[in-house]
């Protein structure tokens, strides 16, 4: 099983090099960063875990200048947003992006794509909070036609391009309907999300792993309907803190990466936290230092 990390970087924690040289002498897999553009002040969404907001949600750097200075300083680690904000986006400016740092870092680029949970920022960004599935939707499939090979119009409900010529592309061939790097979408199982995961993504990116043994079936079930090969499916667990015995349930359910979660945290601490999770990686990796 691949073990890969995310955290919150921000401009009070470990920075994006010494966390990369880190993770990939240490022989993790990959390094995924979340996003938020802002946090609004007068906020009425509540925080998904309960409690208080934590102090990092409005310091986070952006994810994919970050993750530029990773792939700088690397060459094999997994680099992912865990998740991009679509709907915050330009698609054709967040194509770009997208398809530059994938080239640059040779394929390693992962979209962990989703819909967000709070209101005011997204509202910030004339996102209507009704229909951001849909519109997410759209500009996926906007993206995929600048990535694909040939120039490509889309026109949807909420997005258009006509056909362009857009270089670089994305390193990773077409998975038949899916364009464009290995993209995941996270969100709450249900039958929607599992029929855009089926339409246009590679996996699902359930956020802290939890109900895995109902919820499998169902997205497997929705991937066959739409004629999607069963063996391309993947289910990378998100967020996780880890024990033996859930990543242990992982791997039977066939489960090939997981995603940690590091505290937000300075260098000395982040570090430790590495070497205590090193007891996870592969045989025959484990910390240099």
């Amino acid at each position: 099983m691949r073990i890969a990390v995310t955290i919150f970087l921000t401009d009070e924690t470990i920075v994006p090099v010494r966390l990369a040289r880190e993770l990939e002498q240490r022989g993790y897999a990959g390094l995924y960063l979340p996003e938020h553009t802002h946090i609004p002040v007068e906020r009425t969404t509540p925080y998904p875990a309960g409690g208080d907001l934590p102090r990092e949600y409005g310091r986070t750097l952006d994810p994919f200048v970050a993750l530029g200075q990773a792939a700088a300083v690397t060459e094999r680690l997994g680099l992912g947003t865990g998740i991009t904000l679509l709907a915050q986006h330009d698609p054709i400016a967040l194509a770009k992006q997208i398809a530059t740092l994938d080239h640059l870092s040779g394929g390693r680029f992962t979209l962990g794509l989703g819909y967000g949970w709070n209101v005011e920022e997204a509202a910030d960004h004339g996102v209507a909070w009704r229909t951001r599935r849909e519109l997410v939707r759209d500009r996926v499939r906007l993206m995929q036609a600048l990535w694909s090979e040939e120039p490509t119009s889309y026109h949807g409900e909420f997005a258009a391009v006509r056909a362009s010529h857009a270089h670089p592309k994305p390193v990773q061939k077409p998975r038949g309907r899916v364009v464009g790097p290995r993209t995941l979408v996270g969100g709450t199982a249900g039958a929607k999300l599992f029929a855009h995961i089926a339409e246009y993504a590679d996996g699902w990116l359930p956020i802290g792993g939890r109900g895995l043994t109902e919820s499998l079936p169902v997205l497997r079930t929705a991937w066959a309907d739409a004629g999607r090969d069963p063996a391309a499916l993947q289910v990378v667990p998100y967020a996780v803190q880890p024990t033996p015995g859930k990543l242990a349930h992982y791997a039977d359910l066939g489960i090939e990466e997981v995603v940690l979660q590091l505290p937000s945290a300075g260098e000395a601490e982040v570090l430790r936290v590495l070497d205590d999770h090193a007891s996870f990686l592969p045989a025959g990796r484990s910390p240099l230092r």
